[in-house]
């Protein structure tokens, strides 16, 4: 007996998922349960687990390929009784994930003649900035990050194009069927160049910014700029000795939203140095008997992060998000953490910090630093936080300037703990000192309140009182 095995929708705003590794091969014995292959999201890198026992006798999607939730991307002889069939393959395989072979089959649906597309080189720049107006009039787009690259690549109006998946929501095979169908746009951009003014053609089509459609608080809508050196011509980016690796995923999702962020949010910088020896000492004398007792180590981290819960109760306006002309004020405070992968960085959320005592903040990040080091965070892990942490100082830094992880308002950023000469009373001590800095949006916040929350930070971690348990 066969059993599919469907793409899995990782959370409700999610409608699609890339492949980004087959964990087992066909002919391969699987559990239920084991790994079978990993995912990336909009959200979250997942392993997805075998939905049942048996031999994996077809993958029908490939590694790299992206496609709508609930398809059946392998099948599973439940019996157990053959290896893998490769002859069906081409004939099961999606359309999606066929697309560069099958191009002239997708432009046969009858959708593909309806969008508009931009026409050819010389009307290409002017007729991109239509397209985002139209998204800013209030036309909101359901698609993928891939979908919108895809788009701005070929000079498409997404507004235009029909989308056959869930709610309307444009897909990736939508936008292959309408490249298919007439896509002479990207010409311009591959076209040999021998004299200057073709060289310096490339440009125009990148060097607006992002336009972030929606004015949502997600920033929905955010299209992905393919290059990110803007304006600079492309003979300057191949010279020499050189390799080309294609953006992993998360690092495109990264890339995505730390240009939105960067667009959306006019950052100001305050930062502060706190001394830090009353933490230290306490850790110092602690950390021994509370790994011992609790089963897991302490670190500076909780510290911090119960200070920013005191600064976030004294000054709420950094607890909040922009949506549109609306300020929306949180109730919960909820702390995202950086915590950076070997393959990129990933903000999960402790939820309701301020309900949280330094043993239970300690495990709630071990839990979930660990889960996302070994991709098994859910989609709800890591949303709905109301301000964020990171902690470049782990690396050595002095101090950095963070960019907001939106929706949020503001990022504080930890430098390194180390010890200084600073002047107590008029005389010179040995301290153990820390620059802070906080990154906020200044449409939402002034640097009044900013230096304030900051302020309160520092008189908590220095004024320490709260016990540990």
């Amino acid at each position: 007996m066969a059993a599919d095995v469907v793409m899995p929708q990782m959370g409700e705003s999610i409608f699609e998922g890339t492949i980004t590794k087959w964990l087992k091969k066909p002919g391969d014995k699987i559990e239920r349960d084991e790994p079978l292959f990993e995912i990336s999201t909009d959200k979250v890198d997942a392993e997805i687990p075998s939905p049942s026992a048996g031999v994996l006798k077809e993958i029908k999607v490939g590694e790299g390929q992206t496609v709508p939730i609930n398809t059946v991307v392998a099948v599973i002889d439940a019996a157990g009784s053959a290896a893998a069939a490769p002859a069906p393959a081409p004939v099961s395989v999606p359309a999606k994930t066929e697309a560069p072979k099958a191009a002239p089959a997708a432009a046969a649906p009858a959708p593909a003649p309806k969008p508009t597309i931009v026409p050819p080189p010389a009307a290409q720049p002017a007729v991109m900035a239509p397209a985002a107006s139209t998204a800013k009039e209030g036309t909101r787009v359901h698609s993928s990050p891939l979908v919108r690259r895809m788009a701005k690549e070929h000079g498409i109006d997404l507004t235009t194009v029909p989308g056959t998946g869930s709610g309307g929501r444009i897909s990736k095979q939508d936008i292959e069927a309408v490249i298919s169908g007439g896509a002479s746009a990207p010409a311009a951009y591959e076209a040999p160049a021998p004299a200057a003014p073709a060289r310096t053609a490339p440009p125009p089509p990148v060097a607006p910014a992002p336009v972030a459609g929606g004015g949502g608080p997600a920033g929905h809508g955010t299209q992905y700029i393919p290059s990110l050196q803007l304006g600079v011509p492309r003979e300057r980016l191949y010279f020499g000795n050189y390799e080309v690796e294609p953006l992993s995923t998360m690092r495109m999702k990264i890339a995505e939203h730390m240009v939105a962020s960067k667009h959306v949010s006019p950052h100001v910088y305050s930062v502060d140095e706190i001394d830090m020896t009353k933490i230290a000492t306490l850790r110092a004398k602690s950390k021994d008997e509370f790994e011992k007792s609790y089963g897991t180590k302490l670190t500076f981290m909780p510290f911090f992060v119960k200070a920013v819960v005191a600064g976030l109760r004294a000054y709420p306006t950094l607890n909040a998000s922009l949506d549109g002309t609306n300020v929306v004020r949180h109730k919960e405070i909820n702390i995202g953490i950086a915590v950076a992968l070997d393959w990129g960085l990933i903000v999960p959320v402790v939820k309701s910090a301020d309900e949280k005592n330094i043993l239970g903040i300690q495990r709630t990040m071990n839990d979930l630093a660990e889960r996302a080091r070994s991709k098994k965070l859910r989609p709800e892990e890591v949303q709905e936080g109301t301000f964020s942490i990171t902690n470049p100082g782990v690396f050595g830094g002095l101090f950095g300037l963070p960019v907001i992880s939106q929706p949020n308002v503001g990022i504080l950023g930890l430098g390194a703990i180390e010890k200084r000469p600073v002047v107590i009373n008029d005389s010179i001590a040995i301290r153990s000192m820390c620059y802070v800095t906080l990154s906020y949006d200044h449409r939402v916040v002034d640097g009044a309140v900013a230096h304030q929350f900051l302020h309160k930070v520092k008189e908590t971690l220095e004024n320490w009182s709260e016990p540990l348990v």
